[in-house]
């Protein structure tokens, strides 16, 4: 594999990955419960984490203007500084409703920001993450969707509009798009799984032990053969699952 990104868990430290915190919906009460619950989690992992990776959708809908990003998740935003200054590294994939994220995370938070899914390797582990929208067969409307969003042209016209209307309608539009599609994100379709038929084709040409994605929206741990997985820790609307790794084991969990 080229370019692998290759990172090292120290003895008795182990990585995180979450995914699918969609904060800002569906209104300020339920959104700050959850938030208030992933906090918790992360206050939970400090001692052993020595890295946490977000897989995108941590936002509903996120937008940075040159000297402007939207208000509210400060406990959040708190929390994942704390850890920064603690040594603890987070790592975040943007998604599908927070790709438009610019220099903000990184410049001011120290965070390291991926907008593409990656190989890396951790302790002779080899790992594909990513958030996964897009991947896979099908769905050509989205894609196309997705190419037009990704456009600095679109950003550059959106960020021309003021802060006021711009996030209000985008928040809306976002919300609307995804309760559109709740109802296929919550059934895993086994070896129909487009997520399942895009790890099954990489397999075919290199060698991965753990794909690891978000945005389906439903935790997985699927066996792709006698070595490798696909594991997804789903969204936090309900509950929250994390995926944990201490460079020998992977396992999904669920909160207490």
């Amino acid at each position: 594999m080229d370019n692998i990104f290759r990172y090292h868990i120290s003895e008795g430290k182990k990585v995180y990955f979450a995914s699918d915190f969609h904060l800002g919906i569906p209104d300020m009460k339920n959104s700050r419960e959850r938030e208030k619950r992933i906090v918790d989690w992360l206050t939970s992992i400090e001692n052993d984490a020595q890295a946490v990776f977000l897989l995108g959708d941590v936002f509903d809908f996120w937008h940075e203007y040159k000297a402007v990003v939207p208000k509210g998740f400060t406990r959040l935003f708190g929390k994942l500084n704390l850890l920064v200054d603690k040594g603890i590294e987070i790592f975040f994939f943007t998604g599908n409703h927070d790709m438009w994220i610019r220099s903000f995370f990184e410049e001011e938070c120290g965070w390291k920001i991926f907008r593409k899914p990656i190989f890396m390797e951790i302790n002779r582990k080899k790992l594909h993450v990513g958030h996964g929208d897009g991947l896979g067969p099908g769905d050509a409307r989205y894609k196309f969707l997705k190419f037009c969003f990704s456009s600095k042209l679109l950003q550059w016209c959106f960020a021309r509009l003021h802060p006021n209307f711009a996030l209000g309608m985008a928040k809306y539009w976002s919300g609307k798009s995804r309760q559109k599609h709740i109802r296929n994100n919550y059934t895993f379709e086994g070896e129909q799984e487009w997520l399942v038929i895009y790890c099954r084709n990489v397999l075919e040409n290199q060698h991965v032990d753990y794909f690891i994605f978000g945005h389906r929206h439903i935790p997985v741990d699927y066996s792709l053969d006698t070595i490798s997985r696909y594991l997804n820790p789903g969204d936090w609307f309900e509950s929250g699952q994390y995926i944990e790794f201490d460079g020998a084991e992977m396992n999904l969990r669920y909160l207490g």
